[in-house]
């Protein structure tokens, strides 16, 4: 069995409110692209381990989702941090949610408290490191800030660097803009009829 860990900015840390976006396309295409390349190197059943958070983890396991007709050896597991974690969400993303979570294969929660303190965060990363052969985050080192704070990824990315037996791959705003480029051209050339 592999597990794939894949994280990244939240859709609010890359001013994405809107989940038909054209940007979110971009990101699902460059996330296609990764995950293809990863389960044509697995000949084993490969788990796609990520959060319940809007963004790139709840775009990475739509594309998840998309890609098991291809890939039926393919499972998804949604792992959220403590329980309710959606609690304080507006209700169309508690919905979305809610929605969502009958598609993966497991969903499950590293502690069965509501949100208590920051040490449920660490819990989840440590949790998250431990049952991971390989990790994917989308995450840009040379634009990590939020201003006078960090993104969240920046904090795994970190752990990651610190983790040199667990591969580590990234897509980096460069990356996204490669893809945002091709699916320019492939409309230009969709609109011109070739």
């Amino acid at each position: 069995m592999q597990r794939l860990w894949l994280s990244g900015y939240r859709d609010y840390e890359l001013g994405i409110f809107d989940p038909k976006a054209p940007e979110v396309v971009v990101i699902k295409r460059a996330l296609r692209e990764r995950l293809v390349a990863w389960l044509n190197q697995v000949d084993e059943e490969a788990w796609l381990l990520s959060g319940p958070q809007p963004g790139i983890e709840r775009w990475g396991l739509e594309v998840g989702q998309e890609l098991k007709a291809d890939y039926p050896t393919l499972k998804l597991g949604m792992v959220a941090p403590f329980a309710q974690v959606e609690a304080n969400w507006k209700p169309e993303r508690q919905a979305a949610l809610a929605q969502f979570k009958p598609q993966v294969d497991y969903f499950g929660t590293v502690s069965d408290q509501p949100y208590q303190n920051p040490s449920q965060l660490r819990a989840y990363q440590d949790f998250m490191f431990a049952h991971a052969d390989r990790v994917l985050l989308v995450f840009d080192p040379e634009r990590d800030s939020l201003g006078e704070r960090h993104a969240k990824s920046y904090y795994d990315y970190r752990r990651a660097q610190q983790t040199p037996d667990l591969p580590l791959s990234l897509v980096t705003f460069d990356d996204l803009q490669e893809v945002a480029e091709e699916v320019a051209e492939e409309e230009r050339d969709r609109q011109a009829g070739w």
